[in-house]
């Protein structure tokens, strides 16, 4: 069920539709503008940048992670918030998780972006195991006695450091 927002989060995610409402005019991408916030404050935001990046990761969520990142000067994002305007996309939910953002707001659902052509549904089907179809993608695993050795290295490394 969802919670009414307080005046506080509406402003954060006023600024989510603006950058999501940009790109209907300009053609960047897809109608999906995201904001970082940490303390109150903003942070960084993006917008979708598909087409005119030609990058398929270019999605508001991952370009204002990449934003907050370099403004912070770190790969942590651990304290802030992101406000988006539609639910996350399987790789925008991975970077939200990576970069250690613990809330993330949202307004329109997945069934939203699938109404207006947007296949989100299928790579989560995918994901879940409901999907077999190869021509979507084909995984298979090759040569792993030679690709393990850097992954024992790194392993053994005094100096290694996870993220």
């Amino acid at each position: 069920m969802s919670q009414k927002p307080s005046n506080y989060q509406s402003k954060f995610m006023q600024i989510a539709i603006a950058e999501a409402a940009s790109n209907v005019t300009t053609g960047a991408g897809g109608p999906f503008g995201s904001v970082v916030v940490k303390d109150g404050q903003i942070i960084a935001q993006g917008h979708n940048q598909v087409l005119e990046n030609n990058d398929p990761t270019a999605h508001g969520e991952v370009m204002a992670i990449r934003a907050a990142c370099q403004a912070l000067g770190t790969h942590d994002l651990s304290g802030c918030q992101l406000y988006t305007n539609a639910y996350p996309c399987p790789m925008c939910l991975s970077a939200i998780i990576w970069a250690n953002i613990k809330t993330t707001y949202y307004g329109n659902n997945a069934q939203d972006a699938a109404a207006i052509g947007f296949r989100d549904d299928y790579i989560y089907d995918y994901i879940q195991g409901g999907c077999t179809d190869v021509t979507v993608l084909k995984l298979e695993q090759h040569d792993r006695a030679q690709t393990i050795a850097p992954f024992n290295a790194f392993a053994d490394s005094a100096t290694k450091q996870l993220y």
